[in-house]
Protein backbone atom coordinates (compact mmCIF):
# COMPACT_ATOMS: atom_id res chain seq x y z
CA UNK A 1 0.00 0.00 0.00
CA UNK A 2 2.62 2.46 0.58
CA UNK A 3 0.09 4.83 0.17
CA UNK A 4 2.38 5.57 2.13
CA UNK A 5 5.37 7.11 2.04
CA UNK A 6 4.83 9.51 -0.51
CA UNK A 7 6.41 12.06 -0.77
CA UNK A 8 8.73 9.94 -2.94
CA UNK A 9 9.64 11.43 -5.90
CA UNK A 10 13.44 11.90 -6.89
CA UNK A 11 13.70 14.83 -5.04
CA UNK A 12 15.82 14.43 -2.32
CA UNK A 13 14.12 15.25 0.52
CA UNK A 14 12.92 11.78 2.01
CA UNK A 15 9.60 10.88 2.10
CA UNK A 16 7.50 11.71 4.37
CA UNK A 17 4.57 10.13 4.54
CA UNK A 18 4.89 6.90 2.57
CA UNK A 19 2.22 4.81 4.56
CA UNK A 20 4.43 1.81 2.52
CA UNK A 21 2.96 0.20 -0.62
CA UNK A 22 3.47 3.72 -0.42
CA UNK A 23 1.23 6.11 -2.51
CA UNK A 24 3.00 8.91 -3.52
CA UNK A 25 3.61 12.79 -3.15
CA UNK A 26 6.42 15.16 -4.93
CA UNK A 27 9.74 14.82 -3.04
CA UNK A 28 12.43 12.18 -2.13
CA UNK A 29 15.56 11.56 -1.19
CA UNK A 30 18.66 9.08 -1.53
CA UNK A 31 19.20 8.17 2.62
CA UNK A 32 15.78 7.84 2.65
CA UNK A 33 15.33 6.19 0.03
CA UNK A 34 18.94 5.14 -0.04
CA UNK A 35 21.14 5.37 -2.56
CA UNK A 36 24.19 3.74 -3.28
CA UNK A 37 27.23 2.40 -4.91
CA UNK A 38 30.19 0.57 -5.70
CA UNK A 39 32.74 2.68 -7.49
CA UNK A 40 33.29 6.21 -7.49
CA UNK A 41 35.32 9.33 -5.80
CA UNK A 42 38.80 9.03 -5.35
CA UNK A 43 37.97 10.87 -2.58
CA UNK A 44 39.31 8.52 0.65
CA UNK A 45 38.10 10.61 3.34
CA UNK A 46 38.38 8.83 6.82
CA UNK A 47 35.26 7.06 8.20
CA UNK A 48 33.68 8.45 11.11
CA UNK A 49 35.58 11.50 12.25
CA UNK A 50 38.95 10.76 11.06
CA UNK A 51 39.01 7.14 12.32
CA UNK A 52 39.10 4.22 10.17
CA UNK A 53 36.03 2.06 11.86
CA UNK A 54 33.31 0.89 9.28
CA UNK A 55 30.64 3.88 9.91
CA UNK A 56 28.51 4.23 7.17
CA UNK A 57 27.31 7.97 6.63
CA UNK A 58 24.61 9.64 5.35
CA UNK A 59 21.65 12.35 5.39
CA UNK A 60 18.46 12.58 5.73
CA UNK A 61 15.95 15.38 5.27
CA UNK A 62 13.21 13.99 7.47
CA UNK A 63 13.48 12.62 11.23
CA UNK A 64 12.16 8.57 11.90
CA UNK A 65 8.43 9.45 12.32
CA UNK A 66 7.84 5.77 14.13
CA UNK A 67 10.11 3.05 15.36
CA UNK A 68 7.05 1.00 16.99
CA UNK A 69 7.11 -1.67 13.93
CA UNK A 70 3.11 -1.56 14.02
CA UNK A 71 3.58 2.41 13.10
CA UNK A 72 6.29 2.21 10.41
CA UNK A 73 4.12 3.94 7.81
CA UNK A 74 6.72 5.80 6.19
CA UNK A 75 10.11 4.83 4.36
CA UNK A 76 13.13 6.36 6.97
CA UNK A 77 10.57 4.72 9.75
CA UNK A 78 10.77 1.52 7.43
CA UNK A 79 14.32 1.62 6.54
CA UNK A 80 15.46 1.89 10.35
CA UNK A 81 12.81 -0.55 11.86
CA UNK A 82 14.95 -3.42 9.24
CA UNK A 83 18.13 -2.84 10.58
CA UNK A 84 17.04 -2.71 14.21
CA UNK A 85 14.47 -5.62 14.18
CA UNK A 86 14.39 -8.67 12.14
CA UNK A 87 11.03 -10.91 10.70
CA UNK A 88 10.41 -14.31 9.92
CA UNK A 89 12.63 -13.31 6.83
CA UNK A 90 14.69 -10.04 5.36
CA UNK A 91 15.77 -8.43 2.52
CA UNK A 92 19.13 -9.07 0.64
CA UNK A 93 20.42 -6.79 -1.11
CA UNK A 94 18.32 -6.24 -4.38
CA UNK A 95 15.16 -7.47 -3.01
CA UNK A 96 16.31 -10.85 -2.64
CA UNK A 97 14.31 -12.48 0.60
CA UNK A 98 16.29 -14.54 2.78
CA UNK A 99 15.80 -16.88 5.79
CA UNK A 100 15.58 -14.01 9.55
CA UNK A 101 14.01 -15.90 12.49
CA UNK A 102 12.61 -18.98 10.42
CA UNK A 103 14.82 -21.40 9.77
CA UNK A 104 13.78 -21.62 6.08
CA UNK A 105 14.79 -25.29 5.63
CA UNK A 106 12.33 -26.26 8.61
CA UNK A 107 8.95 -23.91 7.50
CA UNK A 108 5.97 -26.58 6.26
CA UNK A 109 3.22 -24.97 4.20
CA UNK A 110 -0.12 -27.43 3.98
CA UNK A 111 -1.14 -28.73 0.52
CA UNK A 112 -3.99 -26.05 0.20
CA UNK A 113 -1.51 -23.03 1.24
CA UNK A 114 -3.30 -22.35 3.89
CA UNK A 115 -1.20 -22.93 7.06
CA UNK A 116 2.26 -22.20 7.25
CA UNK A 117 4.72 -23.94 10.39
CA UNK A 118 7.75 -22.01 10.85
CA UNK A 119 10.36 -22.89 13.03
CA UNK A 120 12.45 -20.51 14.55
CA UNK A 121 16.25 -19.95 15.03
CA UNK A 122 16.95 -21.08 18.56
CA UNK A 123 20.07 -18.62 19.14
CA UNK A 124 18.00 -15.32 18.38
CA UNK A 125 18.09 -12.98 21.17
CA UNK A 126 17.15 -9.56 21.87
CA UNK A 127 19.48 -6.42 22.71
CA UNK A 128 19.03 -7.66 26.83
CA UNK A 129 19.77 -11.00 25.91
CA UNK A 130 16.86 -12.69 25.83
CA UNK A 131 15.40 -15.48 23.60
CA UNK A 132 13.26 -14.34 20.58
CA UNK A 133 10.67 -16.82 20.69
CA UNK A 134 7.32 -17.60 18.90
CA UNK A 135 5.05 -15.79 21.21
CA UNK A 136 7.24 -12.49 20.60
CA UNK A 137 5.34 -12.85 16.85
CA UNK A 138 2.04 -13.75 18.18
CA UNK A 139 2.03 -10.85 20.11
CA UNK A 140 3.80 -8.39 17.84
CA UNK A 141 1.03 -9.13 15.33
CA UNK A 142 -1.91 -9.62 17.70
CA UNK A 143 -1.00 -5.98 18.48
CA UNK A 144 -1.21 -4.93 15.03
CA UNK A 145 -4.40 -5.61 14.13
CA UNK A 146 -6.30 -4.72 17.54
CA UNK A 147 -8.02 -1.78 16.70
CA UNK A 148 -6.78 0.30 19.35
CA UNK A 149 -3.39 0.40 17.88
CA UNK A 150 -4.75 2.13 15.04
CA UNK A 151 -1.82 0.56 12.51
CA UNK A 152 -2.62 1.07 9.23
CA UNK A 153 -0.41 -1.69 7.60
CA UNK A 154 -2.03 -3.94 10.53
CA UNK A 155 -5.63 -3.67 8.83
CA UNK A 156 -4.24 -3.18 5.19
CA UNK A 157 -2.33 -6.60 5.09
CA UNK A 158 -3.63 -9.07 7.76
CA UNK A 159 -7.43 -8.58 6.99
CA UNK A 160 -8.62 -11.24 4.30
CA UNK A 161 -5.44 -12.42 4.39
CA UNK A 162 -4.74 -14.02 7.97
CA UNK A 163 -7.48 -16.03 9.68
CA UNK A 164 -9.95 -13.86 11.36
CA UNK A 165 -8.36 -10.53 10.83
CA UNK A 166 -11.01 -9.00 9.76
CA UNK A 167 -13.35 -9.98 12.08
CA UNK A 168 -10.87 -8.22 14.94
CA UNK A 169 -10.68 -5.36 13.68
CA UNK A 170 -13.98 -4.94 13.14
CA UNK A 171 -14.32 -5.43 16.60
CA UNK A 172 -16.10 -8.85 16.36
CA UNK A 173 -13.80 -11.14 17.50
CA UNK A 174 -10.71 -11.00 20.36
CA UNK A 175 -7.13 -10.66 18.94
CA UNK A 176 -6.42 -14.16 20.96
CA UNK A 177 -8.60 -15.20 18.00
CA UNK A 178 -5.93 -14.16 15.23
CA UNK A 179 -4.65 -17.29 13.32
CA UNK A 180 -1.12 -16.84 14.38
CA UNK A 181 0.11 -19.46 17.36
CA UNK A 182 2.47 -20.31 19.48
CA UNK A 183 3.13 -23.99 19.28
CA UNK A 184 6.12 -24.13 21.55
CA UNK A 185 8.70 -21.22 22.34
CA UNK A 186 10.17 -22.04 18.79
CA UNK A 187 7.52 -22.86 16.16
CA UNK A 188 4.74 -20.73 15.06
CA UNK A 189 2.03 -21.54 13.01
CA UNK A 190 0.14 -19.21 10.56
CA UNK A 191 -3.50 -19.90 9.47
CA UNK A 192 -4.48 -18.12 6.38
CA UNK A 193 -8.05 -17.09 4.86
CA UNK A 194 -6.96 -18.26 1.49
CA UNK A 195 -3.84 -18.53 -0.21
CA UNK A 196 -1.02 -15.79 -0.19
CA UNK A 197 1.57 -16.59 -2.78
CA UNK A 198 3.63 -13.94 -2.27
CA UNK A 199 3.53 -14.70 1.53
CA UNK A 200 7.21 -14.63 2.57
CA UNK A 201 7.70 -11.35 1.08
CA UNK A 202 5.03 -10.33 2.72
CA UNK A 203 5.85 -11.15 6.01
CA UNK A 204 9.02 -9.51 5.81
CA UNK A 205 7.31 -6.18 6.47
CA UNK A 206 7.93 -4.43 9.67
CA UNK A 207 4.15 -4.98 10.51
CA UNK A 208 5.49 -8.41 11.23
CA UNK A 209 7.86 -7.95 13.51
CA UNK A 210 8.56 -9.36 16.71
CA UNK A 211 8.22 -7.69 20.00
CA UNK A 212 9.08 -8.33 23.04
CA UNK A 213 5.75 -8.42 25.44
CA UNK A 214 6.79 -8.00 28.64
CA UNK A 215 9.22 -4.79 27.74
CA UNK A 216 6.67 -3.58 25.58
CA UNK A 217 4.15 -3.46 28.00
CA UNK A 218 6.24 -2.56 30.91
CA UNK A 219 6.85 0.85 28.67
CA UNK A 220 2.95 1.19 27.56
CA UNK A 221 2.21 4.40 26.00
CA UNK A 222 6.32 5.38 26.27
CA UNK A 223 6.97 2.40 23.89
CA UNK A 224 9.32 3.52 20.82
CA UNK A 225 8.81 7.24 21.94
CA UNK A 226 12.36 7.50 23.02
CA UNK A 227 15.89 5.38 23.11
CA UNK A 228 15.10 4.19 26.39
CA UNK A 229 12.16 2.49 25.38
CA UNK A 230 13.37 0.20 22.47
CA UNK A 231 14.75 -2.95 22.45
CA UNK A 232 16.18 -4.42 19.65
CA UNK A 233 16.87 -7.83 17.76
CA UNK A 234 18.18 -6.93 14.36
CA UNK A 235 21.50 -6.60 13.27
CA UNK A 236 21.93 -2.74 14.52
CA UNK A 237 20.74 -1.10 17.91
CA UNK A 238 20.38 2.23 18.02
CA UNK A 239 22.45 4.13 20.30
CA UNK A 240 21.95 8.02 19.73
CA UNK A 241 18.50 9.45 18.82
CA UNK A 242 17.66 12.98 18.40
CA UNK A 243 15.21 13.26 15.36
CA UNK A 244 15.97 17.04 14.82
CA UNK A 245 19.77 16.68 14.39
CA UNK A 246 20.04 13.30 13.81
CA UNK A 247 20.64 9.45 14.89
CA UNK A 248 23.72 6.64 15.27
CA UNK A 249 23.66 2.94 15.00
CA UNK A 250 26.01 0.40 16.50
CA UNK A 251 26.50 -3.17 15.56
CA UNK A 252 24.37 -5.53 17.45
CA UNK A 253 26.96 -7.53 19.51
CA UNK A 254 23.42 -10.00 20.52
CA UNK A 255 22.54 -10.88 17.06
CA UNK A 256 22.81 -14.32 15.91
CA UNK A 257 24.59 -13.73 12.48
CA UNK A 258 27.04 -10.57 13.72
CA UNK A 259 29.85 -12.11 12.43
CA UNK A 260 27.57 -11.69 8.71
CA UNK A 261 27.39 -7.38 9.57
CA UNK A 262 30.54 -5.69 8.00
CA UNK A 263 29.75 -2.25 9.47
CA UNK A 264 30.71 -1.05 13.06
CA UNK A 265 28.17 1.45 12.87
CA UNK A 266 25.77 3.92 10.98
CA UNK A 267 25.45 7.38 11.76
CA UNK A 268 23.19 9.56 10.10
CA UNK A 269 22.73 13.48 9.91
CA UNK A 270 19.28 15.29 9.68
CA UNK A 271 20.28 17.66 6.47
CA UNK A 272 16.94 19.66 4.48
CA UNK A 273 18.89 21.35 1.84
CA UNK A 274 20.10 19.44 -1.04
CA UNK A 275 23.08 21.51 -1.52
CA UNK A 276 24.12 21.67 2.11
CA UNK A 277 23.88 17.61 1.69
CA UNK A 278 26.20 17.71 -1.46
CA UNK A 279 28.41 19.83 -0.07
CA UNK A 280 28.76 18.19 2.99
CA UNK A 281 29.63 14.75 0.66
CA UNK A 282 32.40 16.82 -1.10
CA UNK A 283 34.20 17.97 2.03
CA UNK A 284 34.18 14.02 2.95
CA UNK A 285 32.23 14.35 5.96
CA UNK A 286 29.56 11.71 4.57
CA UNK A 287 29.38 8.83 2.28
CA UNK A 288 26.69 9.10 -0.07
CA UNK A 289 24.05 12.07 -1.21
CA UNK A 290 20.73 11.80 -3.60
CA UNK A 291 20.47 14.02 -6.19
CA UNK A 292 17.74 16.21 -7.54
CA UNK A 293 17.55 19.12 -10.17
CA UNK A 294 20.70 21.45 -11.05
CA UNK A 295 22.42 18.36 -9.25
CA UNK A 296 21.94 15.86 -11.23
CA UNK A 297 23.13 18.04 -14.18
CA UNK A 298 25.96 19.04 -12.60
CA UNK A 299 26.85 15.55 -11.12
CA UNK A 300 26.16 13.32 -14.00
CA UNK A 301 29.60 13.10 -15.40
CA UNK A 302 31.25 12.16 -12.17
CA UNK A 303 32.28 8.85 -11.17
CA UNK A 304 30.39 8.52 -8.01
CA UNK A 305 27.31 9.40 -10.07
CA UNK A 306 24.85 6.38 -9.84
CA UNK A 307 20.97 6.28 -11.28
CA UNK A 308 19.04 3.68 -9.44
CA UNK A 309 16.14 1.94 -10.37
CA UNK A 310 12.67 2.10 -8.77
CA UNK A 311 9.17 -0.04 -8.67
CA UNK A 312 7.93 3.45 -7.99
CA UNK A 313 5.18 4.94 -10.82
CA UNK A 314 3.52 8.10 -11.08
CA UNK A 315 0.53 8.74 -13.00
CA UNK A 316 -2.45 11.49 -12.99
CA UNK A 317 -5.34 10.38 -10.96
CA UNK A 318 -8.91 11.45 -12.34
CA UNK A 319 -11.15 11.49 -9.91
CA UNK A 320 -14.11 9.38 -11.52
CA UNK A 321 -16.45 8.73 -8.45
CA UNK A 322 -17.29 11.77 -7.32
CA UNK A 323 -20.65 13.50 -8.86
CA UNK A 324 -19.48 17.14 -8.40
CA UNK A 325 -15.94 16.40 -9.05
CA UNK A 326 -16.07 14.07 -11.05
CA UNK A 327 -18.34 15.19 -13.71
CA UNK A 328 -15.94 15.84 -16.86
CA UNK A 329 -13.41 13.05 -16.03
CA UNK A 330 -16.47 10.45 -16.09
CA UNK A 331 -15.78 10.74 -19.62
CA UNK A 332 -13.70 8.33 -21.28
CA UNK A 333 -12.24 10.77 -23.90
CA UNK A 334 -11.76 13.68 -21.82
CA UNK A 335 -9.57 11.29 -19.42
CA UNK A 336 -7.97 10.03 -22.64
CA UNK A 337 -7.09 13.65 -23.90
CA UNK A 338 -5.67 14.27 -20.97
CA UNK A 339 -3.77 11.17 -20.12
CA UNK A 340 -2.19 11.27 -23.75
CA UNK A 341 -2.09 14.77 -24.06
CA UNK A 342 1.48 15.32 -22.68
CA UNK A 343 5.03 14.87 -23.48
CA UNK A 344 6.08 12.33 -20.67
CA UNK A 345 9.83 12.57 -21.37
CA UNK A 346 10.07 16.32 -21.59
CA UNK A 347 8.13 16.68 -17.77
CA UNK A 348 11.36 14.31 -16.51
CA UNK A 349 13.55 16.79 -18.49
CA UNK A 350 12.00 19.73 -17.07
CA UNK A 351 10.66 18.72 -13.57
CA UNK A 352 13.40 16.34 -12.28
CA UNK A 353 16.41 16.48 -15.17
CA UNK A 354 17.02 12.20 -14.34
CA UNK A 355 16.94 9.17 -15.70
CA UNK A 356 13.68 8.13 -14.77
CA UNK A 357 11.79 6.57 -17.31
CA UNK A 358 8.14 7.35 -19.35
CA UNK A 359 5.67 5.15 -18.08
CA UNK A 360 2.40 3.94 -20.27
CA UNK A 361 1.70 1.65 -17.30
CA UNK A 362 0.69 1.43 -13.82
CA UNK A 363 2.53 -2.14 -13.10
CA UNK A 364 6.42 -1.55 -13.07
CA UNK A 365 9.14 -2.87 -15.31
CA UNK A 366 11.55 -5.49 -14.29
CA UNK A 367 9.11 -5.77 -10.85
CA UNK A 368 8.10 -8.90 -11.20
CA UNK A 369 8.29 -12.43 -13.85
CA UNK A 370 5.86 -14.86 -15.41
CA UNK A 371 6.15 -17.75 -13.56
CA UNK A 372 6.61 -19.89 -16.14
CA UNK A 373 8.58 -18.20 -19.35
CA UNK A 374 10.89 -15.37 -16.60
CA UNK A 375 9.24 -13.25 -19.20
CA UNK A 376 8.55 -9.51 -17.56
CA UNK A 377 5.06 -8.00 -16.52
CA UNK A 378 5.50 -5.36 -19.59
CA UNK A 379 6.37 -8.01 -22.13
CA UNK A 380 3.15 -9.39 -22.95
CA UNK A 381 1.50 -5.35 -23.74
CA UNK A 382 4.38 -3.12 -23.10
CA UNK A 383 3.34 0.41 -23.49
CA UNK A 384 -0.01 0.68 -22.92
CA UNK A 385 -1.46 4.83 -22.84
CA UNK A 386 1.87 6.81 -24.95
CA UNK A 387 1.92 10.32 -25.33
CA UNK A 388 0.08 10.93 -28.99
CA UNK A 389 -1.00 14.23 -29.60
CA UNK A 390 -2.82 13.67 -32.58
CA UNK A 391 -5.24 11.02 -30.65
CA UNK A 392 -5.22 13.34 -27.39
CA UNK A 393 -6.45 15.86 -29.81
CA UNK A 394 -9.29 14.03 -31.46
CA UNK A 395 -10.57 12.62 -28.03
CA UNK A 396 -11.16 16.62 -26.87
CA UNK A 397 -12.63 16.93 -29.47
CA UNK A 398 -15.01 14.13 -28.77
CA UNK A 399 -15.58 14.93 -25.46
CA UNK A 400 -16.41 18.43 -26.00
CA UNK A 401 -18.89 17.05 -28.17
CA UNK A 402 -20.22 14.66 -25.73
CA UNK A 403 -20.28 17.21 -22.87
CA UNK A 404 -21.32 20.21 -24.70
CA UNK A 405 -18.77 22.09 -23.96
CA UNK A 406 -15.98 24.57 -25.55
CA UNK A 407 -13.82 25.93 -22.34
CA UNK A 408 -13.29 24.26 -19.23
CA UNK A 409 -11.36 24.56 -15.66
CA UNK A 410 -9.75 21.52 -13.69
CA UNK A 411 -7.80 22.25 -10.78
CA UNK A 412 -4.71 20.25 -10.46
CA UNK A 413 -3.55 19.07 -7.09
CA UNK A 414 -0.05 18.55 -6.07
CA UNK A 415 2.68 18.76 -3.27
CA UNK A 416 3.57 22.15 -1.92
CA UNK A 417 7.07 21.61 -2.17
CA UNK A 418 9.36 23.51 -5.20
CA UNK A 419 9.07 19.68 -7.03
CA UNK A 420 5.51 19.51 -6.42
CA UNK A 421 4.69 23.62 -7.72
CA UNK A 422 7.41 22.66 -10.58
CA UNK A 423 4.95 19.32 -11.53
CA UNK A 424 1.78 21.02 -11.39
CA UNK A 425 3.30 24.23 -13.73
CA UNK A 426 4.65 22.19 -16.18
CA UNK A 427 0.86 20.30 -16.74
CA UNK A 428 -0.93 23.85 -16.48
CA UNK A 429 1.34 24.76 -19.37
CA UNK A 430 1.62 21.55 -21.33
CA UNK A 431 -2.00 20.44 -21.12
CA UNK A 432 -3.34 24.54 -21.78
CA UNK A 433 -1.57 24.39 -24.80
CA UNK A 434 -2.18 21.14 -26.24
CA UNK A 435 -5.66 20.74 -25.18
CA UNK A 436 -8.28 24.25 -26.51
CA UNK A 437 -10.57 25.19 -24.22
CA UNK A 438 -8.64 23.89 -21.17
CA UNK A 439 -7.74 26.31 -18.30
CA UNK A 440 -5.59 24.64 -15.18
CA UNK A 441 -6.22 25.93 -11.74
CA UNK A 442 -2.86 25.12 -9.43
CA UNK A 443 -3.79 23.74 -5.98
CA UNK A 444 -0.49 23.15 -3.98
CA UNK A 445 -0.73 21.59 -0.87
CA UNK A 446 1.27 20.07 2.14
CA UNK A 447 1.21 16.05 1.58
CA UNK A 448 -0.95 15.40 4.39
CA UNK A 449 -3.04 17.63 2.98
CA UNK A 450 -2.81 16.08 -0.42
CA UNK A 451 -3.94 12.85 1.16
CA UNK A 452 -6.79 13.34 2.83
CA UNK A 453 -8.26 15.56 -0.12
CA UNK A 454 -7.51 12.44 -2.25
CA UNK A 455 -9.32 10.10 0.08
CA UNK A 456 -12.20 12.10 0.87
CA UNK A 457 -12.39 12.23 -3.08
CA UNK A 458 -12.95 16.00 -2.81
CA UNK A 459 -10.64 16.72 -6.70
CA UNK A 460 -10.60 16.66 -9.87
CA UNK A 461 -7.08 16.11 -11.22
CA UNK A 462 -3.86 14.64 -8.75
CA UNK A 463 -0.20 13.94 -9.32
CA UNK A 464 0.66 11.06 -7.37
CA UNK A 465 2.45 7.18 -7.20
CA UNK A 466 2.84 4.02 -6.01
CA UNK A 467 5.48 2.08 -4.76
CA UNK A 468 5.06 -1.75 -3.50
CA UNK A 469 5.27 -3.47 -0.08
CA UNK A 470 5.80 -6.61 -1.13
CA UNK A 471 6.86 -8.06 -4.45
CA UNK A 472 3.44 -9.00 -6.37
CA UNK A 473 1.80 -6.83 -9.27
CA UNK A 474 -1.41 -7.20 -7.12
CA UNK A 475 -0.01 -4.45 -4.75
CA UNK A 476 -0.77 -2.62 -8.57
CA UNK A 477 -3.69 -3.93 -9.60
CA UNK A 478 -6.08 -4.20 -6.40
CA UNK A 479 -5.57 -0.43 -6.47
CA UNK A 480 -8.36 0.44 -8.40
CA UNK A 481 -10.83 -2.19 -7.39
CA UNK A 482 -14.38 -1.49 -7.01
CA UNK A 483 -15.11 0.45 -3.70
CA UNK A 484 -11.01 -1.15 -2.80
CA UNK A 485 -9.30 1.28 -0.08
CA UNK A 486 -6.91 3.23 -2.15
CA UNK A 487 -9.12 3.65 -4.99
CA UNK A 488 -9.15 6.90 -4.27
CA UNK A 489 -9.83 7.84 -7.77
CA UNK A 490 -13.77 5.85 -8.32
CA UNK A 491 -12.88 3.71 -10.98
CA UNK A 492 -14.78 0.51 -11.55
CA UNK A 493 -15.33 -2.12 -13.87
CA UNK A 494 -16.77 -5.70 -13.77
CA UNK A 495 -14.42 -7.34 -15.53
CA UNK A 496 -11.26 -5.64 -13.95
CA UNK A 497 -13.24 -6.77 -10.43
CA UNK A 498 -13.83 -10.27 -11.25
CA UNK A 499 -10.54 -10.82 -12.74
CA UNK A 500 -8.86 -9.31 -9.33
CA UNK A 501 -11.37 -11.42 -7.33
CA UNK A 502 -9.88 -14.32 -9.39
CA UNK A 503 -6.18 -13.61 -8.82
CA UNK A 504 -6.85 -13.35 -4.68
CA UNK A 505 -8.55 -16.46 -4.38
CA UNK A 506 -9.16 -19.66 -7.34
CA UNK A 507 -6.32 -18.31 -9.10
CA UNK A 508 -4.19 -18.13 -5.86
CA UNK A 509 -2.50 -21.88 -6.52
CA UNK A 510 -2.22 -21.63 -10.50
CA UNK A 511 0.98 -19.10 -10.77
CA UNK A 512 1.15 -18.79 -14.70
CA UNK A 513 -2.90 -18.51 -15.16
CA UNK A 514 -2.56 -15.78 -12.00
CA UNK A 515 0.19 -13.71 -13.35
CA UNK A 516 -2.25 -13.26 -16.89
CA UNK A 517 -5.33 -12.39 -14.71
CA UNK A 518 -3.35 -9.19 -14.34
CA UNK A 519 -2.10 -8.33 -17.26
CA UNK A 520 -5.14 -8.51 -18.39
CA UNK A 521 -6.72 -6.54 -16.04
CA UNK A 522 -4.11 -3.61 -16.23
CA UNK A 523 -4.77 -3.66 -19.59
CA UNK A 524 -8.72 -3.19 -19.23
CA UNK A 525 -7.89 -0.23 -16.78
CA UNK A 526 -5.57 1.89 -18.87
CA UNK A 527 -7.67 1.19 -22.04
CA UNK A 528 -10.33 3.01 -20.57
CA UNK A 529 -7.52 5.63 -19.65
CA UNK A 530 -8.07 4.75 -15.90
CA UNK A 531 -5.44 7.14 -14.66
CA UNK A 532 -2.85 9.15 -16.87
CA UNK A 533 0.30 7.24 -16.20
CA UNK A 534 3.83 9.53 -16.40
CA UNK A 535 7.12 7.81 -14.95
CA UNK A 536 8.63 5.27 -13.70
CA UNK A 537 11.17 7.16 -11.13
CA UNK A 538 14.96 6.64 -11.03
CA UNK A 539 16.81 7.81 -7.83
CA UNK A 540 20.48 9.90 -8.47
CA UNK A 541 22.80 9.80 -6.28
CA UNK A 542 26.75 9.95 -5.17
CA UNK A 543 28.42 7.43 -3.61
CA UNK A 544 31.80 6.88 -2.19
CA UNK A 545 33.75 4.36 -3.85
CA UNK A 546 34.48 2.38 -0.91
CA UNK A 547 30.70 1.57 -0.02
CA UNK A 548 29.30 -1.69 -1.04
CA UNK A 549 26.10 -3.52 -0.99
CA UNK A 550 24.18 -0.50 -1.88
CA UNK A 551 24.74 -0.65 -5.76
CA UNK A 552 20.62 -1.38 -6.19
CA UNK A 553 17.55 0.23 -4.49
CA UNK A 554 15.06 -2.74 -2.65
CA UNK A 555 12.22 -2.98 -5.31
CA UNK A 556 10.25 -2.83 -2.16
CA UNK A 557 10.28 -2.55 1.78
CA UNK A 558 12.99 -0.94 3.25
CA UNK A 559 15.07 1.28 0.31
CA UNK A 560 18.74 -0.70 1.63
CA UNK A 561 18.62 -3.29 3.64
CA UNK A 562 21.70 -2.39 5.74
CA UNK A 563 22.90 -5.74 7.02
CA UNK A 564 24.79 -6.33 4.15
CA UNK A 565 26.60 -3.42 3.02
CA UNK A 566 30.26 -2.71 3.61
CA UNK A 567 33.00 -0.57 3.78
CA UNK A 568 35.52 -1.24 1.70
CA UNK A 569 39.30 0.46 1.74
Amino acid sequence: MRKANWLLLVLVVVLSMFLAACSGGDDTTEEDTGTDTQQGSEGDSTNEEGNDGKVLRVVSTSEIPSLDPAQATDSVSIQYTDSLYEGLYRLKTGGEIVSGIANEDETVISEDGLTYTFKLREDAKWSNGEPVTANDFVYAWRRAITPETASVYGEYLMSGAIKNATEIYAGELEPTELGVTAEDDYTLKVELVKPVPYFESFVAFPTFLPLNQAFVEEQGENFAIELDNLLFNGPFVLTEWDNAAGWKLERNDQYWDKDNVDLDGINVKVVKETGTAVSLYEKGEIDRVGLSGEFVDQKKTSPDYYSLSEATVFWLKFNQGSSTKGEYMQNENFRRAIAQGFDKEAFINIVYGNDSIPADYFVPSDFVQNPETGEDFRAKYGNIISYDLETAQSAWEKAKQELGFEEVSLVFLSGDSDVGKAITEFFKSELEKNLEGLTIELQNVPWSEQLEIMDAQEYELAFSGWGPDYKDAISFIDLWETGGANNDIGYSNDEYDALVKSVKNELALKPVERFEAMQEAEKIMLDEAGIGPVMQRKTSVLSKNYVTGMEQLNPFGPSYSYKYVGIEK
